[in-house]
């Protein structure tokens, strides 16, 4: 009676430990391209160390010296020989299985950790877009993945960390010149982007928006005028440039066609001589000589 106890008892035992070891396999994750350490949590000073993936040996510390490492994971895999974690470098989609550590200690006593790898694609860049309402602006960001994914913002000139998908803020509260970033994480992974907040006011003139578009408003206003006077009075100099060059061209040429080679030769041969200014004086002195007579 108490043989058939003592078995029925180990029976149970040897269910117990095999409904155990299948309650503790986790299901895990990893990104395609990054690297991933199994979360190996044990307390006890490990004496010895085995990994399998589908029942086949991949990795083993027995103890002293250094790990050894087979098949896929030679050359891409590091065993920690204090905790027995195992990292895999660069994963790759090959790398889904299931993994089974074996961790032996000092008094011989094993205890088993089962992990279920599953190798996903990495996440989109996210996507930010913002939209307007009466008094706030809402920023939106959004990236594929296939697992929940943590978000967080970075605003100018708010201080706050925001750790939300999606965010709202009041519209006087808004930096238009600054920018606004959201990142994303999952594990290791970590992406961002950022826009300008002014993309976020394509028509909206408010407080904010007017308060930092006035000094810009203003310089417009002045440099706006002085570069068309400039130009107008570029034009009218060389209108009037372009006039008197003609007039002075007109005055200049006029008499000397007017005037012939005989005229302008019997002048100056007249001027040589002297007898020019005789030839014009004497006729009028015998005219106004008997003008005088007549009226005498």
């Amino acid at each position: 009676m108490k043989l058939v106890a003592l078995r029925g008892l180990e029976k149970l035992l040897v269910i117990g430990s095999f409904l155990a070891h299948i309650y503790c396999e986790e299901e895990v994750f990893g990104i395609s391209g990054e690297n991933f350490t199994f979360p190996v949590k044990s307390d006890k000073k490990i004496n010895e160390a085995i990994w399998t993936k589908n029942k086949d040996k991949v990795a083993e510390w027995e103890g002293q010296g250094e790990p050894t490492y087979f098949n896929s994971l030679q050359d891409r895999s590091l065993l920690n020989k204090e905790s027995g974690n195992l990292t895999i470098f660069g994963l790759e989609n090959s790398d889904n299985g299931t993994y089974t550590l074996e961790l032996i200690f000092n008094d011989r006593k094993s205890d088993f950790l089962t992990f279920r790898l599953t190798v996903l694609a990495p996440p989109s860049e996210p996507q930010i877009g913002c939209n307007l309402s009466d008094d706030n602006v809402m920023l939106t960001c959004a990236a594929d993945f296939q697992k929940p994914l943590n978000y967080s913002w970075k605003i100018t000139g708010i201080a706050t960390t925001f750790w939300v998908q999606d965010v709202v803020i009041r519209k006087g509260d808004v930096d238009t010149g600054g920018k606004a970033a959201c990142f994303i994480e999952y594990f290791e992974t970590k992406k961002s982007s950022e826009i300008t907040l002014s993309q976020c006011f394509p028509t909206y003139q408010g407080y904010g928006y007017q308060k930092r578009s006035r000094p810009g408003l203003i310089a417009a206003l002045l440099v706006c005028p002085a570069i068309v006077g400039t130009g107008l009075l570029i034009y009218l100099f060389k209108r009037k440039k372009a006039k008197s060059g003609t007039g002075g061209a007109y005055q200049r040429n006029t008499p000397a066609a007017s005037m012939r080679p005989a005229d302008i030769e019997e002048e100056e041969t007249e001027a040589a001589s002297g007898r020019g200014h005789e030839d014009i004086v004497e006729p009028v002195l015998p005219r106004m000589w008997k003008m005088e007579n007549a009226s005498i």
